[in-house]
C-alpha cells in the first residue's frame, strides 16, 4: 500500500475509533510521536495509546489534504470543532515505521472538558 492510500485506510479506522485496526497500520517496533506527549514506541503500546484515547474522547479527523512523497505521507486535519493539525507518516513495506502529529494540546483538552495540565 502507497503512503497516501495508508493514510487514507488510516483516517477511515480512525474515524470508527478502530484501536486494532489502527495498530494494524504500524510495523511492529513503530514510533507514534505526538508532539504534545512523549513518544510511543511499539505497535502494542501504540495501540493502547489509542484504545485509551478513544475512551476519553470522541474524536473525528476530517482530512483536508493528503500529500504523498516517496515513502512519506503528510496529513492536513480538522475535526467538527474547529481543531487543526497535521501528522507525518514515514510508511516502508506498506506499514508506518513513524509518525509525528501536530495539534494544540490546550484546546484539545477544553473542548472536551478533559483535565487541564498543571504546572
Amino acid at each position: 500500500m502507497k503512503p497516501r492510500e495508508l493514510v487514507t485506510a488510516w483516517v477511515e479506522a480512525f474515524n470508527q475509533a478502530d484501536a486494532d485496526l489502527l495498530a494494524d497500520f504500524y510495523a511492529e517496533d513503530a514510533v507514534n510521536h505526538q508532539v504534545a506527549e512523549q513518544p510511543v514506541e511499539g505497535r502494542a503500546a501504540i495501540r493502547e495509546m489509542f484504545t485509551r484515547e478513544f475512551a476519553n474522547a470522541e474524536m473525528v479527523c476530517i482530512p483536508e489534504n493528503i500529500f504523498e512523497e516517496g515513502e512519506w505521507a503528510i496529513l492536513e486535519w480538522r475535526d467538527p470543532n474547529g481543531l487543526r493539525g497535521c501528522g507525518f507518516f514515514h510508511v516502508q513495506a506498506g506499514r508506518i515505521v513513524f509518525q509525528r502529529g501536530y495539534w494544540d494540546k490546550l484546546s484539545f483538552l477544553r473542548l472536551h472538558n478533559l483535565p487541564l495540565p498543571r504546572e
